[in-house]
């Protein structure tokens, strides 16, 4: 069977990589590994089809290396021990793994040793954040390298260079054609490909119209503006629609988010309003997208639409609080301006003054934990959006008149 046109386009260079270039661009790192004949074990991470194997391959050809390529759930225990013996065979080579995410732990136990030693060198691939799904054992001995979308722009570029293989000999096709193509693929090239490969066989006359793309493909065209800021006008949106507490507008944006299929964009924006618009209103919230994130995992779409549209309802109707992060805000500001000075010496680890709150009756006791440049200063300024931050506004202001008494204690003391 013929292989597709998205592997025959595969780079053979790092200058023919479509994209990326704050780790290809001159003087950028890879440029400069290549540039400078040196590889080191590392991960590239990124969504479908923005080029991490394309930068992997194109790595191992500019440098001249032996390479293998193995997949984490798709080969053996025995794939990986030949791959190991090859490597001592010939003192060393480069293992270019997809899904390094998914490895298991007998694969990890083999691996480990021969990265620890530098006869293998590591290129990881994966969609998932490392720093969340790989092991932590496999994580350090890696550099990490972001992927960022592409843009249209770049798929366009993609595109055209495509037009000119000889596979697709005498296709015909206009700029609106090529961009439509471009919006459908998103930032997702290999997808691009497909696309038009599968369109210019489906042609009569190889000429290739948006009419005919729409007869392949019936996606809607979600995300279509000139600037490529429209995602993240969708993120805005669904953002200040739960913030707004309007519940039809948040379900409106996440349906739109999930035709797209970006569902970890979703995780992340629902993870920052948990904690950024609804925070201390309802502090059960965040375990609760947790809960939902965890079960859109497991479940997949289309399922996953299920639990991530309970939980927004839940989000856009709740109370909401800032007064948590805006307090940490002003805490940095201080800190950032240097308006920090001294541990007090009652906390320092060390102190022989210290008194421990649990040894006092309700666990609480007066001493001084601020420094002496900060004393009276309030970060914390409990809101009366919930029942629950009413009651944190009560015990503040219950503690805020002790520690009122204890500082001017102290002051008068020092005077």
């Amino acid at each position: 069977m013929e292989k597709p046109l998205a592997l025959k386009l595969a780079p053979n260079s790092i200058d023919e990589v479509i994209g990326q270039q704050h780790l290809l661009g001159k003087g950028k790192v890879l440029r400069n590994l290549v540039e400078n004949k040196k590889i080191f074990s590392m991960i590239l991470y990124g969504k479908p089809g923005i080029g991490k194997t394309s930068i992997a391959n194109a790595l191992v050809k500019d440098l001249k290396v032996r390479y293998r390529f193995l997949n984490a759930t798709m080969n053996n225990k025995k794939d990986f021990d030949i791959v190991v013996e090859e490597a001592k065979m010939y003192d060393g080579l480069v293992l270019i793994m997809d899904e390094i995410h998914r490895l298991n732990k007998d694969k990890q136990d083999l691996l480990l040793p021969q990265l620890e030693s530098g006869l293998i060198t590591l290129i990881g691939m994966t969609t998932s954040n490392p720093y969340f799904k790989i092991n932590p054992a496999i994580r350090s001995r890696c550099h990490i390298f972001e992927l960022q979308d592409l843009k249209k722009e770049d798929i366009i570029k993609g595109l055209k260079r495509a037009c000119k293989h000889p596979d697709l000999k005498g296709i015909k096709i206009d700029k609106q054609s090529l961009d439509y193509i471009a919006t459908l693929a998103g930032n997702d090239l290999r997808y691009a490909y497909n696309l038009l490969e599968l369109a210019y066989y489906s042609s009569s006359d190889k000429k290739i119209t948006i009419e005919l793309l729409k007869t392949i493909n019936s996606k809607p065209v979600i995300v279509s503006d000139k600037d490529e800021s429209g995602h993240y006008d969708l993120l805005s949106a669904f953002q200040k629609s739960i913030r707004g507490s309007d519940v039809d507008a948040s379900l409106h944006y996440l349906a739109r988010l999930i035709e797209i299929g970006d569902l970890d964009s979703i995780y992340r924006r629902m993870s920052v309003i948990a904690y950024e618009d609804i925070g201390l209103a309802n502090p059960d919230i965040g375990p609760r997208v947790m809960a939902a994130i965890s079960a859109s995992e497991l479940v997949g779409l289309p399922e996953a639409r299920i639990p991530l549209g309970d939980i927004v309802v839940q989000m856009a109707l709740s109370p909401k609080s800032n007064s948590s992060h805006l307090a940490l805000d002003q805490a940095i500001s201080d800190v950032e301006t240097g308006r920090c000075g001294d541990v007090p010496d009652t906390i320092k680890i060390h102190s022989t003054i210290y008194q421990y709150p649990h040894d006092f009756p309700n666990h609480f006791v007066v001493q001084q934990y601020l420094p002496d440049n900060l004393i009276g200063k309030k970060y914390f300024h409990p809101q009366d959006t919930s029942p629950n931050e009413r009651m944190l506004k009560q015990i503040r202001e219950k503690l805020d008149k002790l520690k009122q008494e204890h500082e001017n204690k102290i002051k008068s003391e020092k005077e």
